[in-house]
């Protein structure tokens, strides 16, 4: 009887064993991805963006969706139907409908739904296209930033007309007289995006005001920025926003400032920390006006610089660090109602984590501390946020203001991952340079045997002040390599972020010292602690500096790896310097200019050890990148051919620092995973 029921439960198992697929690009293309979790009034829905991805029209779209309910059982609807994305899905004042972005008139346009029925209505009617924007807390005025040439009059249609006629022109030359002349993908025009005002009238937008008129720059800041670098007053008449003055440094200052400006246009903004040559930025304001808070670095032209809390009292202008030995860089951060308490995600060991500062005191306690916590609203009692970790996507949670356990409330890709394999992790630490603890992460290849050795793919992060750890990546995903049957090993070394600014500051002017000797020891104590590592069949891969990294240890590990893949890496420092579009980066790595400190340029520069290049190299590029410029790829595979070393070179026309389509990112991916299998049978 027992023989029996032993084969009956494996004959029960074993179709669900057959059916269980190994993760891989195509499944990770599919999947929809969670974004932007905002809180209703009441607490009781969280209206957020669903990123699909059209696989037959090679794109992604985003509808909105409500879940009502936040006990973990609330129901979810679709607030949006067509396959034009909706963006920035925001509650009015009395949580009766919603705001949004949406291009389905033509245009990027403001939109209103009525949440208990109806069709949405077009807000705004502009000619430009609105690039983001905010409610005032009374609802009643909309705060939003609009693409114009600052010579133009009040009168948006002198802008259109101006873009009208370049559109027309039957040359196609531009003549600059100052940087940048082009900056992360997009050629500069001579347009700024500029913050402006206007009432919310019965047919639409009345009164409209140029908030941040006279001053050359850009609110939001550009390529990543957005609304939560301006903020409104809670009484709606100011609003205060982050800008740098351009004149003719931008591409070489970090200076953003604050500036305060009434929200009917009546003065001028007003510069509130000029007295701050570094960047200040994410301004908030208590709710009854009185304090604002922002995030302020404290080190002009360093763009990884620890940012500050910083609390300012309005009426004096006095102010005060929060949390001054809370040593980390908080991503957003939110203010409690009673204005008690600041809420922050940020990098800590491997991990994006959830905290609670208490303002006064400045202590810091975690909320949540597992996986990544990626983007997060402020609700009545609870907090809402994105989590995601090595092997989940991004779902939405919530925890109490006050701390407690955490309850997910939604499962966005559960069906489409029901049978599928992800490879377990661990994280581990080891002596690294100069006997400091330095972390990193292996992860198992799917259909993982004990016994058995698996070749490794040994990835580098970009950044280099960043961090590879417990996250969920749409682009360099340990999973992609796990589900091809690889280990993956990734090393947070000196210079990553989320273990304390001087550890993060050390590979400044040292790019490639810590930073190899890490990559060297981390490999080899993994290889001694996980036996299932294979000594001999390795390749090391990675992007932007990660890309420098594996350029570097072409010349200065060359019997480290078996293959190589370098995506947008960085092959001569010299020339990096004097073509990409933010100067500040390379300055401040290399502590000065190109032609002032050129041995700094020079100390670990890949370019110069070409000659003892041996490992075969796959080399993949944007045309649109300009913070790496592509000819650094080609100069890469140029060098590789001419040297004789098996090598290949992806390039797309179409793509930027990042490979984005998905058609495109399918074949980066296939192209890389046959150089590793290639190299490592």
């Amino acid at each position: 009887m027992r023989t029996l029921s032993l084969i009956f439960l494996i004959f029960l198992l074993f179709p669900l064993a057959l059916s269980a697929k190994p993760f891989d690009i195509e499944e990770m293309i599919r999947l929809k991805r969670v974004s932007d979790p905002q809180v209703s009034p009441n607490g009781q829905q969280v209206l957020f963006g669903l990123r699909e991805t059209d696989i037959e029209g090679n794109r992604g779209y985003s509808p909105l969706w409500l879940l009502t309910g936040t006990d973990g059982n609330g129901k979810l609807r679709r607030l949006t139907q067509d396959k034009q994305s909706a963006s920035q899905g925001r509650f009015s004042a009395d949580g009766q409908s919603i705001y949004f972005l949406s291009t389905r008139s033509g245009s990027n346009q403001i939109w209103r739904l009525p949440l208990d029925g109806g069709e949405a209505l077009q807000v705004s009617a502009l000619p430009l296209d609105v690039g983001s924007f905010d409610v005032s807390p009374d609802g009643k005025k909309l705060v939003f930033s609009l693409e114009v040439f600052l010579d133009c009059a009040d009168d948006l249609a002198c802008s259109k007309k101006r873009i009208d006629a370049l559109a027309a022109r039957k040359d196609s030359g531009t003549l600059h007289d100052k940087l940048f002349i082009r900056h992360w993908d997009t050629w500069a025009d001579g347009r700024r995006a500029q913050l402006f005002s206007a009432d919310l009238g019965a047919n639409g937008l009345d009164n409209l005001h140029w908030l941040s008129r006279g001053l050359d720059g850009d609110v939001p800041s550009k390529p990543d920025g957005d609304e939560s670098e301006y903020s409104i007053s809670p009484d709606a008449q100011q609003v205060i926003f982050s800008l740098r003055v351009a004149g003719k440094s931008e591409a070489w200052s970090t200076n953003f400032d604050l500036y305060s400006a009434p929200l009917d246009g009546s003065k001028q903004p007003n510069n509130l920390t000029a007295a701050n040559l570094a960047w200040d930025t994410s301004p908030l304001f208590s709710r009854d006006g009185a304090k604002l808070y922002y995030k302020a670095m404290s080190r002009p032209g360093f763009e990884a610089d620890r940012f500050r809390i910083v609390e300012r009292n309005l009426k004096s202008g006095a102010e005060r660090e929060v949390a001054p030995a809370w040593d980390h860089s908080p991503d957003h951060f939110l203010l409690a109602q009673d204005g008690k308490t600041l809420f922050a995600n940020a990098l800590v060991v491997g991990h994006r984590a959830l905290w609670a500062i208490d303002v006064a005191s400045g202590k810091a306690s975690a909320l949540d501390r597992a996986g990544n916590v990626a983007a997060f609203a402020l609700g009545n009692e609870q907090l809402v946020y994105l989590r995601d970790d090595l092997d989940s996507p991004a779902d939405i949670y919530q925890v109490a203001i006050r701390g407690g356990k955490a309850t997910r409330l939604t499962q966005v890709n559960a069906e489409q991952l029901k049978n599928i394999e992800f490879g377990s992790y661990e994280q581990f630490s080891f002596p690294g340079w100069n006997e400091q603890k330095v972390y990193g992460w292996v992860v198992k290849p799917v259909g993982f045997k004990a016994g058995q050795q698996y070749p490794v793919a040994f990835i580098v992060h970009g950044g280099p002040q960043s961090s590879f750890g417990n996250v969920w990546s749409y682009r360099w995903n340990p999973q992609t390599y796990a589900g091809q049957r690889f280990a993956v090993v990734f090393i947070d070394f000196h210079g990553s972020t989320g273990y304390g600014q001087a550890f993060t500051d050390s590979i400044s002017q040292d790019w490639g010292g810590k930073p190899l000797e890490d990559l060297q020891k981390g490999l080899e104590h993994a290889r001694a602690s996980y036996p299932f590592l294979s000594p001999n069949k390795a390749c090391a891969m990675g992007a932007s500096y990660g890309g420098y990294m594996v350029n570097w240890i072409a010349g200065a590990w060359p019997d480290g790896f078996q293959c190589i893949v370098s995506h947008a890496g960085i092959l001569d420092n010299r020339f990096m310097g004097l073509s990409t579009e933010e100067l500040w980066f390379s300055e401040w790595e290399n502590g000065g200019t190109v032609f002032d400190q050129a041995q700094n340029y020079e100390r670990a520069n890949p370019v110069n050890l070409i000659s003892k290049w041996r490992t075969p190299m796959l080399v993949t590029h944007g045309m649109l990148d300009f913070r790496v410029p592509f000819e650094q790829g080609i100069a890469v595979f140029t060098a590789l051919q001419r040297r004789g070393i098996d090598s290949q070179f992806l390039h797309f026309p179409d793509e930027n620092h990042w490979i984005l389509k998905p058609a495109n990112s399918v074949l980066w991916h296939r192209t890389v995973e046959a150089w590793l299998k290639q190299y490592t049978r």
